[in-house]
């Protein structure tokens, strides 16, 4: 997959691109509903013989437009880019979102990174908008697209009723329920990072841990202990994560911490880079009185997700 990062104006002409199919959209978190775009998209470039693209944009408007810098994403550009690879997209056209980008009349918006991207056909979500203030959308692109590119319009996509989006999942983090999360992105969540040095209380206690150094723009579940999957490698070991503040050790601490026990491993894993995969919410982290109670809910912590993977692999 090519990836070709555009600001506005970009200066790609069109004796230079190949005919496309583009399929449109920030597509955070790629769930069902954005695979179901992009798979069309991909589908349809095929039948038509020609290469299938992405357009996408990067930061999220807010940043931009309310100057907001606190976003989190639920997949970072580095994830998006990987999956976005593995649906068999051919191009991925990350565009710089800009005050100047915002401020492009609809019209002007297709002329640029439609028509001027030597596409021939766009697909996107049936609430997709484009230009300014978001004026253009799907029922406007007939007009704007003058006859020289066709379009498809992918209907909302639910699961138990209700549309399947990218706030709907981002709640769903907030309360921890990884597994319909899991069923709406269609993949585990994951949380990418390198191992660094801790304070190896874990270790003193027999429980090491992996302290994982995350992307800060990465949008993480709801503090607790969670039942995990950890990638070292390409291996897949099965492990205990805990994200939070460590309450028994350390008081009025704000920043979370990312620790992983990796089950039935040992072995250095310093400056290596892990994937954590998360399966199931397991319980609250929790302030002990003693580090001999805090042991004591690890074991039973262990138990309890060694027989959730051995129930969900039977």
């Amino acid at each position: 997959m090519k990836i070709i990062k555009l600001t506005y104006p970009h200066s790609l002409t069109m004796e230079e691109l190949p005919k496309t199919v583009t399929a449109l959209g920030f597509f955070d978190g790629i769930h069902k509903g954005h695979q179901t775009v992009i798979r069309q998209a991909v589908s349809k470039a095929k039948q038509l013989h020609m290469e299938s693209a992405v357009i996408t944009f990067y930061p999220h408007p807010s940043v931009v437009l309310k100057d907001n810098h606190d976003v989190k994403y639920i997949t970072p550009l580095r994830e998006k880019q990987e999956i976005m690879e593995s649906l068999g997209v051919d191009r991925l056209y990350i565009i710089s979102f800009t005050k100047e980008l915002s401020s492009l009349s609809p019209q002007e918006f297709i002329n640029h990174f439609i028509m001027g991207l030597n596409i021939h056909h766009v697909v996107a979500g049936f609430d997709f908008t484009y230009g300014h203030k978001g004026k253009g959308n799907m029922e406007t692109i007939s007009e704007h697209s003058k006859g020289l590119f066709g379009y498809t319009t992918i209907d909302k996509v639910t699961l138990g009723n209700e549309k399947i989006s990218s706030t709907r999942i981002r709640n769903l983090l907030a309360l921890g329920d990884m597994e319909l999360v899991k069923t709406l992105l269609e993949r585990p969540y994951i949380t990418r990072g390198i191992v660094i040095q801790g304070d190896s209380r874990g270790k003193e206690i027999g429980y090491p841990t992996a302290n994982i150094q995350y992307n800060d723009e990465a949008l993480l579940p709801k503090p607790g202990i969670y039942a995990v999957k950890v990638r070292i490698d390409d291996e897949l070991f099965v492990g205990m994560a805990s994200l939070g503040t460590n309450p028994t050790f350390t008081e009025d601490r704000k920043d979370l911490s990312l620790e992983v026990n990796i089950l039935d491993y040992q072995g250095n894993l310093y400056g290596k880079e892990l994937v954590v995969e998360w399966y199931k919410y397991i319980r609250d982290e929790e302030k002990f009185n003693s580090v001999e109670e805090l042991v004591q809910q690890i074991v039973e912590d262990e138990k309890a997700i060694r027989n959730y993977f051995a129930v969900k692999s039977e």
